[in-house]
């Protein structure tokens, strides 16, 4: 089992910054990729960013250049720097954990409200 808690969560004004964690804890965190997702009110979850155990990131397209995944396995925590947010950047940020070879072992955090308003 894996417990992820979310956090960094807030209210930002368009054009800022904000950074989230997510810790985990649980065995074999530096063996699953991990990952963040978002949910806006009255859509489905998309994607945001991927990242395996080698450190290859994945990124949804409308958040290139803009955000950055990185994960310390020594801590057990996985990270999302924001960057030029715009309002459309308003959700529910979810941290994901997901084994490569046991797709049943697939974990969820509880999520940390992201608001991008002036």
């Amino acid at each position: 089992q894996v417990q992820l808690v979310e956090s960094g969560g807030g209210l930002v004004q368009p054009g800022g910054s904000l950074r989230l964690s997510c810790a985990a804890s649980g065995s074999f965190f530096s063996f699953y990729v991990m990952g963040w997702y978002r949910q806006a009110p009255g859509k489905q979850r998309e994607l945001v960013a991927t990242i395996t155990n080698g450190g290859t990131t994945n990124y949804a397209d409308s958040m290139k250049g803009r955000f950055t995944i990185s994960r310390d396995n020594a801590k057990a925590t996985v990270y999302l720097q924001m960057n030029s947010l715009k309002p459309e950047d308003t959700a529910v940020y979810y941290c994901n954990a997901k084994n490569p070879y046991r797709s049943e072992f697939d974990y969820w955090g509880q999520g940390t409200q992201v608001t991008v308003s002036s």
